[in-house]
């Protein structure tokens, strides 16, 4: 079916933007020299108009390096969108696909097609004049959450004491913790003493960013058993879908994993070696809500539980339209990009019913812009 003028795709606005942290974070691979402290988030926009005056915001991100290329590769493809029906999701999903065909389906390549995708599907939940969790036929309006940003390595215990109480305080219903430490035992303490301190009634995960090996995850994850943990995340190589699955099959403690893989291929690899009870897909790794939704109902056919990564202003809307037990993670990192609060009470994270995904971006936001790029006729 011909597209008519007024569902054309007018114009896009791309854009990069740094997004300071409050405070330098560190994990397990900073303090094994893996990586460097975390100090911003870049942010990577899409803002589409269509010649009705349809508008859609979307995004996607990337951490220390890479974001560069990021914004060069959506500069790229954005030209292909000009001209073409918004509600063609899929459809323009495999066109930007097949434009970066030769830099691969995954990894910067889809993590740029993401901020399209996700503005595309802003659109049409807008036009519906629906939240997009509503648009995907929500199972729920309210999904419990947990905090992961007060919890890093980089933070004393004291740090975590206090970090803990404010998000109680603000309503948020679990709590994570990086370990990974060079010194097993030092991980093992550090959980004990926060389990001390929050009771054994309070979700309590752990995340050890891919720090170690199968023998040194065994011996841990039987020492953490104790703890009642919700999870382990990512205690081995995120691409060791076969050692995830064996030590799911070893410890009490159920095995989440999937953050870093980078595109919906990878993580159906994952899923047909059963090596996570928790699935955690990122929306904005591995090219936006249209593979996101592939994954999820793969996942769901296994009936796993899932708990996306980050991005919880996208994440929301995906975890509420999923029927199985979900978590979102509260990482408040991106919120003064934002115009909109999430409603958090009661333990959860609740739908905003506003249309489309419910944000606008801030006026503070302007002050971190580092590229913008306008496309059109």
């Amino acid at each position: 079916m011909p597209t008519t003028p007024s569902d054309a795709i007018e114009n896009i606005v791309v854009s990069l933007y740094q997004v300071p942290l409050k405070k330098p974070v560190s994990d397990a691979k900073v303090l094994t020299g893996r990586q460097t402290p975390l100090s911003h988030v870049a942010m990577l926009t899409a803002e589409i108009t269509t010649r009705d005056g349809a508008r859609g915001l979307g995004f996607s991100y990337c951490l220390r390096s890479g974001s560069a290329a990021l914004f060069a590769h959506a500069k790229e493809l954005a030209p292909g969108l000009i001209g073409e029906d918004p509600a063609d999701i899929g459809r323009l999903w495999e066109k930007l696909a097949w434009m970066g065909g030769s830099i691969s389906r995954t990894g910067l390549s889809v993590q740029a097609i993401a901020a399209f995708d996700t503005a595309l599907w802003d659109i049409k939940a807008r036009r519906a004049d629906l939240s997009l969790g509503r648009l995907l036929g929500a199972y729920r309006t309210a999904v419990p959450c947990y905090n992961t940003s007060g919890g890093y390595l980089s933070a004393t215990l004291p740090e975590i004491y206090t970090a803990i109480e404010a998000s109680l305080a603000r309503g948020i219903g679990g709590i994570k913790l990086k370990v990974g430490q060079p010194d097993v035992e030092k991980d093992i303490e550090r959980v004990r003493a926060v389990r001390q301190h929050v009771g054994n009634a309070l979700p309590l995960m752990v995340d050890a960013n891919q720090q170690w090996d199968l023998t040194t995850a065994l011996r841990a994850g039987r020492a953490l058993d104790e703890f009642r943990l919700t999870w382990i995340e990512e205690p081995l190589s995120a691409h060791d879908y076969a050692g995830h699955a064996l030590l799911g099959s070893r410890i009490d403690t159920p095995v989440s994993t999937g953050e870093m893989l980078c595109s919906a291929e990878e993580l159906y690899l994952l899923l047909d070696q059963q090596g996570a009870r928790y699935l955690q897909p990122d929306a904005g790794r591995i090219g936006g809500i249209t593979p996101f939704l592939k994954v999820s109902a793969q996942a769901e056919r296994q009936r796993l539980n899932l708990a996306p990564h980050f991005l919880m202003e996208i994440h929301i809307h995906l975890a509420a339209a999923y029927p199985y037990d979900t978590w979102v993670e509260h990482i408040e990192w991106l919120e003064p990009a934002f115009n909109e609060r999430l409603e958090i009470s009661g333990g959860c994270m609740h739908l905003p019913e506003r249309p489309g995904l419910g944000l606008s971006l801030s006026e503070r936001a302007a002050g971190w812009l580092e590229a913008t790029a306008a496309i059109g006729r």
